[in-house]
């Protein structure tokens, strides 16, 4: 048998898409609430083994600090929240009924113990399954406690954030979802979600929405340091 028609028979697997810059650590470093809106449109990459699981972020959440009654860190610094007040660009990863993980990239300077909650994906490569909801976001791109505190700077690590690749659509905000318990701060405009998305999760109708105008701007495409 000629080597062309082993090609034929077996081709070559298809190298890898190649994908934007790594989001940098000065990226992460600025207002939660502007890095919430402008985490939208950009990729979550899990190198899983010899899998690459891609989702694009479209909807977020953003929890400010310790004076945030929804914030984990309102408790103070505790084994749990500890990479809450690291430096800005890491991942927070916790499990809630005992089941289901969530994924947060720490924002603001190393102290100030605030970061955004990465909601809903859209799925695009190897996921294992829909990503509408941080639950369901985590088992598709196989995220677990075992992430907590990767850096999500290097773009060759196991779990990155890379700058959007298209155009992010009109952008909407609301309130965040389940946390009554935060008195006034329940009632705060923190959830960020691409308004025409059908990967959004199933809650982001719960509360009348406010429309931010135009179409969300585009993260910047910055180097990791």
């Amino acid at each position: 048998m000629t080597l062309e028609v082993l090609e034929r028979l077996f081709p070559p697997p298809m190298p890898e898409p190649a994908l934007p810059d790594p989001l940098s650590r000065s990226f992460y470093d600025r207002p939660t609430e502007l890095v919430a809106r402008e985490l939208l449109g950009c990729q979550i990459v899990r190198r899983d083994g010899g899998t690459r699981r891609v989702g694009r972020i479209v909807e977020t959440e953003a929890y400010l600090g310790t004076k945030d009654r929804a914030c984990h860190s309102s408790r103070g610094r505790t084994p749990r929240t500890e990479v809450m007040f690291g430096p800005p660009g890491f991942a927070y990863v916790y499990i809630i009924y005992g089941m289901y993980f969530c994924l947060n990239a720490v924002t603001r300077a190393e102290g100030e113990a605030e970061a955004v909650l990465v909601r809903a994906i859209e799925p695009i490569d190897g996921c294992l399954g829909l990503g509408s909801g941080p639950g369901l976001l985590c088992r598709a791109l196989s995220i677990d406690k075992g992430l907590n505190g990767v850096d999500l700077v290097r773009g060759d690590g196991e779990l990155a954030i890379f700058a959007a690749d298209r155009p992010v659509g009109r952008v909407a905000r609301g309130r965040r979802v389940g946390v009554d318990y935060a008195g006034g701060w329940a009632r705060r405009l923190l959830r960020f979600w691409e308004e025409d998305s059908p990967h959004v999760s199933p809650a982001q109708g719960a509360r009348r929405p406010r429309r931010v105008s135009g179409p969300g701007p585009q993260p910047r495409a910055m180097r990791a340091p």
